[in-house]
């Protein structure tokens, strides 16, 4: 029996270092400074008075691209034709330079810091306060992205990574939830129920992109944030599956649960990055059950998704893998039912999905396995169950995935093969599978436990035994080769080739 273990509060990882701050200037109606005549001068004369701002533009010889950009903008651009002066810089709250040498760029950079306004001189980052990055504009939602002057090009393939993620329709969901938000504060919802105004909301827009919001869509959200408020008001619980490790397995189910929570109670089988995805404000309580080792009781969790649920609270209860398999779910779900706490329960990638598919491996095969089954390695005491199928086990035409094998797997697998198991069955054992450091070890049923010894793997261990599993080796291979074309950018013909 494992020791007793007291949940604890975990704390939420502290900000990295960041080159630079991402800040969104509100310049509506507001007074900008631009020196210089260049066409890099037209283009952030047009992008500050696309902000909103009125832009006063000083260059002895304007560009004809500056012309025209003036020509267009309303007079929310008038171009000086003669040289800045500091006294040009009264009333201004940015100021931006276009200058050839860097004794004219830090003459401007030093009469703007004197007046106390954030200056930018474009491609000369010695000077700059602040720094233009490529923007994705669907405004009012608007996505500025930097690499703080290392890598323009690839600031700009991302913007167009994410151009293409998001639709244009969005700006009109944007734009409505501007008009919405007074009429939704005056409602008289709580902070629960308003949050799950926004969530329907975003929900519907990410659903119904290029469809403009009407009056009506309101009213609907609306009905539906009031008719959920009770469950709201009195908290729910979501079991979220957080699959077997790399983050970028989580369902978009189970990161709108992370995003919404106010409580995560985390299993230690979470992968850390995994939390990159949750909310920052949201209050994250380690309630680790790991197998041999001091682990929280399960009545005390339990307990725990109660009274936070009772108080209001979302409640995400984050377990490794998919929480339905060897995942107490049943326990955890019988007990909100009990104490009449609403619960639902986010599917997760389970940890064999999570190695096949890292493998390249198929758990079925039409000629040598017909289905596949999920055995746990101890029971409640920490042994070997005692009630385990071994006839079916020893089945041959099956695929036989064995969580938690740690202590057991000697006596498991020597069980298996009294009961007519084939001592040559492949057997693979992957430790911290889809992480950075998963391993694996390849063998068979009889000299798997040996090998486990050997190698002695860190980290969440699992069995997978079956004839489907006999050409793992060049599954892998090819995963591998795979891996390093994607990486590469040639094909192995190219490679082989180039050599």
């Amino acid at each position: 029996m494992s020791a007793p273990r007291i949940p604890s509060e975990a704390r939420t990882p502290r900000m990295e270092a960041l080159a630079r701050l991402p800040v969104f200037f509100g310049l509506a109606r507001k007074r900008a400074v631009i020196a210089g005549g260049t066409a890099a001068a037209a283009w952030k004369a047009e992008l500050i008075s696309a902000a909103g701002a009125s832009v006063a533009v000083f260059a002895v010889e304007p560009s004809e691209e500056l012309i025209a950009v003036a020509a267009e903008r309303d007079q929310s651009i008038v171009i000086h034709r003669r040289a800045w002066q500091p006294e040009d810089f009264s009333g201004a709250v940015i100021a931006v330079g276009a200058f050839e040498s860097d004794a004219q760029a830090q003459a401007f950079a030093a009469a703007a810091r004197a007046a106390g306004v954030p200056v930018n001189v474009i491609d000369r980052p010695a000077f700059c306060d602040f720094s233009f990055g490529s923007i994705v504009n669907r405004s009012p939602l608007v996505v500025g992205i930097s690499t703080d002057g290392a890598a323009p090009v690839f600031a700009q393939a991302i913007r167009a990574k994410i151009e293409a993620l998001i639709p244009r329709g969005f700006a009109l969901w944007a734009e409505a939830a501007r008009r919405w938000r007074h009429a939704v504060k005056s409602q008289g919802l709580s902070f629960p129920a308003r949050r799950r105004f926004w969530q329907i909301f975003t929900a519907h827009a990410v659903e119904h992109p290029n469809r403009d919001p009407a009056a009506a869509d309101f009213d609907a959200f609306m009905a539906r944030t009031r008719a959920g408020s009770a469950a709201a008001e009195h908290g729910s619980v979501t079991l979220v599956g957080a699959g077997p490790g790399d983050p970028e397995l989580l369902t978009l189910r189970a990161v709108r649960a992370l995003q919404s929570a106010d409580v995560i109670l985390i299993d230690d089988l979470v992968a850390p990055g995994v939390l990159d995805f949750a909310r920052r404000e949201a209050k994250k309580m380690l309630v680790g059950k790991t197998g041999y080792r001091p682990s929280c009781r399960q009545d005390e969790i339990n307990a725990l998704m109660i009274s936070f649920a009772r108080a209001g609270k979302r409640v995400v209860r984050l377990k490794g893998g998919d929480p339905l398999i060897f995942g107490r779910a049943a326990e955890e779900i019988a007990a909100c039912r009990g104490a009449g706490i609403p619960v639902e329960v986010v599917p997760g990638i389970s940890a064999a999905q999570g190695a096949a598919g890292k493998l390249g491996l198929s758990l079925t095969h039409r000629k040598v396995s017909r289905r596949v089954q999920y055995v746990t390695g101890h029971a409640a005491d920490g042994r070997l169950p005692a009630d385990i199928d071994w006839q079916s086990l020893a089945d041959p035409a099956a695929t036989t995935i064995v969580y938690m094998p740690g202590k057991t797997i000697a006596e498991l697998a020597a069980t298996a093969i009294a009961h007519g198991l084939a001592g040559d069955t492949p057997t693979l054992a992957i430790a911290s599978a889809t992480r950075p450091e998963e391993e694996v070890i390849r063998g068979t049923i009889a000299d798997i436990a040996e090998r486990l010894t050997q190698a002695a793997p860190s980290g969440p261990l699992l069995i997978m035994i079956g004839r489907a599993l006999a050409d793992s080796g060049q599954a892998a291979a090819d995963a591998e080769g795979t891996a390093e074309t994607a990486a590469d950018g040639r094909t192995e013909a190219e490679r082989k080739h180039a050599s």
